[in-house]
């Protein structure tokens, strides 16, 4: 593919800030009205970026997130997976907005005793009755050594080469044992011993697996993490209940130089800071992905869950209920946060529910954002007092936002833009980017002077909360440094933009140190128990 100058690269790159991070304050947590009865299939974060391991330059690595807010002591069940439900990670390869290669897992729950569950000898003899036990483990689990557990989960990987209706479908499997399985959480350290003992036990659930067509071997891991994610949850959804400008002179300095009662960076503004999730990480050769795009692909992750569900009125575990009629999509992300803060609380099932090609319905929630406007009436008039000023609004005022329509429906050529344009909400990757190290990684992405990070994609450890706040309150209307040079990016005025160079935070900071630096890369999960 074509490489670009670097200023051109980072110029487009940072344009697309502006509308893939449009709304986003928060994560994909609950964020329609209907997931929140189904938290199984509630996907919490995607991620799509060229893997940084040492070793594999030329490969892609997407990470889909699942059932948020896990308190990690919530036995005795904690978080299995839907077996009703289809969990799919999709890639458009050419820009229609329709997926031309998906991953599709299905998963599989048992008891041990041929499903039945493990029972104990219970009384004295003669009068003595075996009794199934009320836990999912009796005993120690180790990676060499889990006949104690009472529950597994295993998983099939599907490959569906085209749309999701009628494309080809392939079963993948592991090039090493006969089905893909899916560790048990980490219940504490009773059972596991230690925290490294865990990660000794999880790391045996990756796996390699063959893609047809493809030279190199691709790997995926199934299985809880602690959730990378960082933002000050709470307070943000209850009216933004902080000064969310920088309080320090510099992130961290500790030295309250910033704004007048501004919120400083502390892992304590963090709410996610004890909580688990559970990751899709799929890491593929990139040459198995482009097809004959131009080497950026759109993805986006995906559940579905029958139609109809009639309830069982004598449930077994093997049999609660009975399903049926066509799969249907009831969750969906792919840029971060935009069911959240972007789209209205009217259309967010319905968001929740419609294919990328469907997009142009929700273009007025991108071309007149109201979260820029919720944040003038909410700070507005404190503003004003503090500093002494008589600022007329906060919001940019530049209507239609068509920096953040082109950003975000269209990418830009020679970056982020596909094959073909069709107008479309997805994380939008440049495979031919080379991937930054952990320890050169800025936590600002492209903003931080780092083109293989976000909106370029999306890594863990990019702090997509900052720069959202920034970006949704005009940043691009002002002149930004790109490759060390002030440039003016002519989206819109510094006038359409009172507060655009403002600090603007959350207070909770992530990094790439606080991410491990090889596949699966996201953390081992905080275990129940100590």
């Amino acid at each position: 593919m074509t490489i670009f100058k670097r200023k051109t690269l980072s110029v487009a790159i940072a344009l697309t800030c502006a509308a893939v991070t449009a709304g986003a304050i928060a994560s994909s947590h609950r964020e329609a009205p209907n997931i929140t009865r189904a938290p199984a299939v509630d996907s919490t974060d995607f991620y799509a970026f060229n893997s940084y391991e040492e070793g594999r330059d030329g490969y892609v690595t997407f990470i889909a997130n699942y059932i948020p807010l896990q308190d990690a002591y919530g036995g005795p069940n904690y978080f299995a997976m839907d077996p009703n439900a289809h969990y799919a990670i999709h890639i458009d390869s050419d820009g229609d907005a329709v997926e031309d290669v998906s991953f599709v897992f299905n998963f599989t729950n048992m008891l041990a005793a041929d499903n039945e569950g493990i029972a104990l000898p219970i009384g004295p003899e003669g009068d003595q009755k075996m009794v199934k036990v009320p836990l999912k483990n009796i005993g120690g689990i180790s990676a060499d050594d889990s006949s104690a557990a009472n529950f597994s989960e295993m998983y099939s990987l599907t490959m569906v080469s085209g749309d999701m209706q009628s494309g080809e479908r392939t079963t993948l499997t592991p090039s090493m044992g006969d089905m893909f399985k899916k560790p048990l959480d980490y219940i504490g350290n009773k059972t596991f011993t230690s925290e490294a003992e865990y990660a000794r036990y999880a790391e045996s659930f990756i796996y390699s697996f063959a893609i047809p067509g493809c030279d190199d071997m691709a790997r995926v891991f199934v299985g809880q993490r602690k959730d990378p994610f960082v933002v000050n949850l709470g307070k943000t959804f209850d009216l933004v209940n902080y000064v969310p400008v920088e309080g320090d002179s510099a992130p961290g300095a500790g030295d309250g130089e910033g704004f007048p009662g501004g919120i400083t960076q502390s892992e304590n503004n963090d709410d996610l800071l004890d909580k688990n999730v559970t990751s899709l990480s799929v890491e593929v050769p990139a040459a198995c992905v482009t097809g004959d795009g131009n080497g950026v692909i759109g993805s986006w992750t995906t559940a579905s869950l029958p139609q109809a569900t009639i309830l069982n009125p004598d449930a077994t575990f093997a049999k609660p209920s009975v399903t049926g009629g066509a799969m249907t999509q009831v969750s969906r992300l792919g840029s971060p946060l935009v069911n959240e803060l972007v789209i209205g609380i009217g259309d967010k099932d319905t968001f929740s529910s419609a294919h990328p090609s469907d997009d142009a319905q929700f273009a007025d929630y991108v071309t007149h954002p109201s979260l820029p406007e919720l944040l003038n009436i909410l700070f507005k008039d404190a503003v004003n007092t503090t500093l002494g000023t008589d600022i007329e609004t906060l919001a940019p005022t530049n209507f239609p936002r068509t920096d953040l329509v082109t950003a975000f429906l269209t990418g830009f050529p020679g970056v982020n833009q596909q094959a073909t344009v069709t107008p479309s909400e997805m994380l939008r990757l440049n495979t031919g980017i080379p991937a930054t190290p952990a320890e050169s990684q800025s936590a600002f992405g492209v903003a931080g002077d780092d083109l293989a990070g976000f909106p370029n994609g999306r890594r863990p450890g990019d702090d997509v909360v900052d720069i959202a706040l920034r970006v949704v309150m005009g940043r691009l209307c002002h002149p930004i440094p790109v490759a060390g040079e002030d440039t003016d990016l002519e989206l819109c005025a510094p006038e359409d933009a009172s507060v655009g160079t403002v600090p603007f935070t959350d207070g909770a900071p992530v990094d790439a140190s606080m991410i491990d630096s090889s596949f699966p890369y996201l953390r081992t999960p905080i275990a129940g128990s100590e």
